[in-house]
C-alpha cells in the first residue's frame, strides 16, 4: 500500500439546520483509507454511517473539515468537478440494486460510461465487468429475469465498469437471503484480493466480520477502526 492514504478525512463535520439550530450528524471525523483496503463502516440506523459514505462518494459535502482523495483537497471543488471525479473514481453498489427495469444487464452496466467524455465503443469493457461477476452469459437478461443475487452482481459490475479507485457498497446484502449474502461478500473479498479498495456500509456484524477492518460509528463519531 502507498504511504499516502487514498482517502484522508480530517476534523470532518456534517451539520443540518432547523431554523437557527445546528444538528451535527458527523462530528470530528478522522479517517484514513489506504488503497487496496477492505473495510466496513458499521453502525445502527441514524449513526451517521450513510452520511459518511455519501461524503466519501461525493454525493454530499461536509460542513467543515478536509477531505483529500489521492492527496488532492476536494473540499472546495465545483459541482462539475465533483461529478467528474465521482464518475471516474467511485463505484456505487446499493441495497436495492437501482437497476433500470427496462434495460438488460449489458445496458445497465454500460450506464456509467454514457457520462464520460471518452465514451465510445466500450463493448469489451462492459463484457469484462460482467465476466468478473460471473454473468457474461446473462448480458441480455433484464432484472426481472434474474434472482436477487444476480441483480446485485449486475450492480457490482456496473460499479466496476469505470475501473474506479473505490467501491462503495451501502448495505449490499440487505435485500438478500443469508446464502446469497455470503456469495456477494465472497465476491467483494475476491475483488479486494485483486487489489480493489472496498468500503462496505452495514449494520450487520456478520457482514462486517468479512472485512479486514471495521470502523464503528456511533452518534456521528468514529469510536474505533483497528485492523482485525
Amino acid at each position: 500500500m502507498s504511504n499516502q492514504p487514498l482517502v484522508q478525512l480530517r476534523d470532518l463535520e456534517k451539520a443540518y439546520y432547523l431554523g437557527d439550530e445546528e444538528i451535527l450528524v458527523l462530528k470530528n471525523i478522522e479517517l484514513d483509507v489506504s488503497a487496496g483496503e477492505f473495510i466496513s463502516i458499521m453502525g445502527t440506523s441514524g449513526s451517521g454511517k450513510s452520511t459518511l459514505m455519501n461524503i466519501i462518494g461525493f454525493l454530499d459535502n461536509a460542513t467543515r473539515g478536509t477531505y483529500r482523495l489521492k492527496g488532492q483537497d476536494v473540499s472546495d471543488l465545483s459541482d462539475d468537478d465533483e461529478a467528474h471525479i465521482r464518475n471516474r473514481e467511485i463505484g456505487f453498489v446499493y441495497q436495492n440494486f437501482n437497476l433500470l427495469p427496462r434495460c438488460d444487464a449489458y445496458e445497465n452496466v454500460a450506464l456509467p460510461l454514457f457520462y464520460r467524455e471518452d465514451s465510445g465503443n466500450n463493448h469489451a469493457q462492459i463484457m469484462h465487468a460482467l465476466d468478473i461477476v460471473g454473468l457474461a452469459d446473462r448480458a441480455k437478461h433484464r432484472p426481472n429475469e434474474m434472482s436477487g443475487g444476480q441483480r446485485q452482481r449486475v450492480a457490482i459490475a456496473r460499479a466496476l465498469v469505470s475501473d474506479p479507485s473505490i467501491l462503495l457498497a451501502d448495505e449490499p446484502t440487505g435485500a438478500l437471503d443469508t446464502r446469497t449474502s455470503v456469495d456477494i461478500m465472497n465476491l467483494f473479498a475476491r475483488l479486494h484480493g485483486d487489489g480493489c479498495t472496498v468500503i462496505v456500509v452495514t449494520h450487520e456484524q456478520e457482514v462486517a466480520e468479512r472485512t479486514e477492518r471495521i470502523i464503528h460509528i456511533r452518534d456521528g463519531r468514529i469510536e474505533d477502526g483497528a485492523y482485525r
